[in-house]
């Protein structure tokens, strides 16, 4: 019997607190040239008492929720993907299961691979599902990452660099559950290009800041796509990047430089001219790009935030393949494609995706200046802390009685968490 295996289940959390980022971008008194090119409408904002555990939990629980209690035993291994790490030790995975109520015999472990760990974390949950080391298990997988942009101590101006990336940097999770029946994708086994080297474009070089060169790291996207797909081609036979996916996502920084990278993969390997180019991407990528100009870029979760987004608005009347482009600075990129069923998109929107992005509290301009100014005291390593849900009254208001986890305080290092 040939064994199957792919994303059984499926959910985004977009946070609780949205931010217009046209609002921002006049208020940062940004080029309104280059802010064009984002192709951001909104950004998710993390509230003080959100970090990368709440956000995981609140994308994972209505899944999980979903599933029986035998099912739910059946879950083996949680695997958390991301570069907001709050401990070099401890795992946010752990954190995760409890909070969900999973069962104690269960792998628990994290990945950090900049932007590319989603796809890591997939990629090892579909891999065990196919071994059958353990038949009929499944694997919970959850990207999340949050972007904190803090004023500099001594400092009152945020410089142009950090201004321009402050639009785009968003903050959210996606939750997979991974198994043998994939429900809303199914992978084509085999059918991955991976490509990567070492490049100094974006790093972390401490917990709660980032560095880098914006156009190093571009100019490393676009060398990965090529690439990454050249090898996919190699790979599976009679691959044709114009021909073989009726749908492309991608990792979405921001939705200019996707356009960007499929114009160079089209113009170069399809040999396609302008007009054609553009029709090709209004078909095939702007699906996908959706939910990312909404929540903003979630790192190791932004390509998968693109895979919902082109199930969600993509047509689905009889399954169809996508191609997916990871990428993680540094570097690490993969070429990857599946099929979405039928029966995807009504999956996913029985998780009210939309409805959850269209209800968030909208932030005010002085409300969100306010969070950065006071953001200083859930920096990493906190040792003791509490937080205040009524820094942003509406906000604290909006939460009351939606069942959502937020932290509560730090105890000692040790996080504790409440359901709002």
């Amino acid at each position: 019997m040939t064994i199957v295996a792919g994303i059984e289940a499926m959910n985004i959390y977009g946070g609780s607190a949205k931010l217009d980022v046209r609002t921002l971008a006049e208020h940062r008194k940004l080029d309104t040239a280059r802010f064009e090119n984002l192709l951001m409408k909104e950004k998710a904002v993390a509230l003080p008492f959100e970090d990368p555990v709440s956000f995981a939990v609140n994308a994972a629980k209505p899944i999980i929720d979903k599933l029986s209690d035998e099912e739910k035993d059946r879950i083996e291994m949680v695997i958390t993907c991301s570069e907001s790490g709050i401990d070099f030790g401890k795992s946010m995975s752990t954190y995760v299961h409890h909070y969900l109520g999973l069962s104690r015999n269960c792998r628990l472990f994290e990945l950090k691979q900049a932007c590319y760990s989603g796809t890591a974390g997939l990629q090892m949950a579909v891999n065990f599902i196919l071994s059958q080391a353990s038949p009929g298990a499944k694997a919970l997988v959850v990207a999340t990452d949050i972007s904190r942009f803090m004023v500099a101590e001594g400092g009152d101006m945020l410089s142009e660099d950090w201004s321009y990336a402050e639009p785009s940097g968003g903050a959210g999770a996606v939750a997979m559950l991974v198994s043998e029946t994939p429900y809303v994708f199914q992978i084509d086994v085999g059918a991955n290009g991976y490509y990567g080297y070492e490049v100094m474009d974006t790093c972390r070089p401490i917990p709660d800041s980032e560095a880098g060169d914006s156009d190093l790291s571009l100019l490393s996207y676009l060398d990965c796509c090529e690439n990454a797909y050249r090898e996919y081609e190699k790979r599976v036979e009679n691959a044709d990047y114009r021909t073989s996916f009726q749908y492309l996502a991608f990792h979405t920084p921001f939705g200019g430089m996707v356009k960007g990278a499929h114009r160079t993969v089209m113009r170069k390997l399809a040999k396609a001219k302008p007009k054609e180019i553009e029709a090709d991407f209004q078909a095939r990528v702007t699906p996908g790009l959706n939910y990312c100009a909404r929540v903003g870029n979630i790192m190791g979760g932004t390509v998968l935030l693109s895979l919902a987004s082109t199930i969600c608005n993509g047509d689905f009347d009889v399954p169809k393949r996508v191609g997916l482009f990871s990428y993680g600075s540094g570097c690490c990129s993969e070429f990857y494609s599946g099929v979405v069923t039928r029966d995807a998109a009504g999956v996913l929107k029985s998780m009210n995706i939309e409805a959850h992005l269209d209800n968030r509290y909208e932030l005010s301009m002085e409300e969100y200046d306010q969070m950065l100014y006071n953001n200083s005291c859930i920096s990493f390593g906190t040792r003791n802390a509490s937080y205040d849900a009524n820094m942003i009254p509406g906000a604290a208001q909006y939460l009351q009685g939606k069942n959502r986890l937020v932290l509560s305080e730090i105890k000692e290092f040790h996080r504790e968490y409440i359901w709002t």
